[in-house]
C-alpha cells in the first residue's frame, strides 16, 4: 500500500511539473537549467540557507588552523564550489583551489572573493569531483565539500579522488543533506519527491545515504554527526556534518 501510494503520489507531482519535464524530453531543461535556472536558485536561496547553517559550518571550520603545514601553509580544495558561499568561514591566508562542474558560478565566485579578501582564491578548475586529475596526489591540506554530495555522479569515486589528492593527514569536510529514517514520514515525502526534485535541481538526490558511503572509504579516522537542520517545507533534511582525516 505504501509503495502504491508513493508511486501514485510521484505521479501526481510529475503532472504539476509536465512543462519541466516536457522541457528536458526535447532536450532544453539540462542546459537552461546548468547555465541560468540553478546558478540563480543557489545565489538567491544560499542567502536564507547560509543563515541556517551558519552556526554548523563555524564549528565544522573551527579546527582547519590544526592541518596547516609546519611551514604555516593551508591549501584547501573545494568540490563544487558554486557562489562561493564558504569563504567566509575559511582561516586568513589560505590558499583555495576552486572545482565546479559549470562555469556559470563565475560572476557570484567573484563577488565572494571580493568580500573575503583574507583568503587566497588560487584558481577555478570545471572539474567533477569524481575526476580531479588536474589536481596532484598528495598536494592539498583539506578537501571542502558541502552540499555537493547529493548531486554528483558516483560518491564513493568522489570520496576516492578526495583521498588520493589529499596529503597523509589531511582531511575530508563535509556538510550534506541525507536521507531520512525509513519507517518516518520525511523519508516518505522525500521517495514522492525525488525524481522530480532531482530533474529541477540539476541532478540533487534526496535519499542518498552518504555515511554509509563515508563509513566504508579508507580514512583513518571519521568525526561524523547526525544533525537536523531545519529548513521548513523542504526535503532536504537530516543532515550529517564532520570531517575524516586520511
Amino acid at each position: 500500500m505504501r509503495e502504491a501510494s508513493i508511486l501514485f503520489l510521484r505521479a501526481c507531482l510529475a503532472l504539476l511539473a509536465m512543462p519541466i519535464y516536457l522541457l528536458s524530453f526535447l532536450g532544453i531543461w539540462e542546459p537552461f537549467c546548468k547555465k541560468i535556472f540553478f546558478p540563480f536558485f543557489l545565489e538567491n536561496f544560499s542567502a536564507i540557507h547560509e543563515r541556517k547553517t551558519k552556526k554548523q559550518k563555524q564549528e565544522l571550520f573551527r579546527n582547519l588552523p590544526d592541518f596547516r603545514r609546519p611551514s604555516g601553509e593551508l591549501k584547501l580544495l573545494e568540490i563544487g564550489t558554486g557562489c562561493g558561499a564558504n569563504f567566509q568561514f575559511y582561516p586568513p591566508g589560505c590558499r583555495v583551489t576552486c572545482t565546479d562542474t559549470t562555469p556559470n558560478f563565475q560572476q557570484a565566485l567573484s563577488r565572494s572573493t571580493n568580500k573575503n579578501q583574507l583568503v587566497h582564491y588560487e584558481r577555478f578548475l570545471l572539474a567533477a569531483g569524481e575526476d580531479l586529475h588536474q589536481v596532484p596526489s598528495g598536494s592539498v591540506d583539506a578537501v571542502i565539500c558541502t552540499f555537493v554530495l547529493c548531486s554528483v555522479c558516483s560518491v564513493n569515486g568522489t570520496l576516492k579522488e578526495a583521498l588520493r589528492v589529499l596529503r597523509p593527514g589531511g582531511a575530508f569536510y563535509f556538510l550534506e543533506h541525507v536521507a531520512a529514517d525509513h519507517s518516518s514520514w520525511k523519508y516518505f515525502w522525500q521517495q514522492i519527491c525525488c525524481p522530480t526534485w532531482k530533474l529541477i535541481f540539476d541532478g540533487c538526490c534526496l535519499t542518498r545515504e552518504i555515511w554509509k558511503n563515508l563509513e566504508q572509504a579508507n580514512f583513518s579516522e571519521l568525526n561524523l554527526q547526525h544533525i537536523n537542520i531545519e529548513l521548513p517545507w523542504m526535503p532536504i533534511q537530516p543532515h550529517i556534518v564532520g570531517y575524516a582525516v586520511k
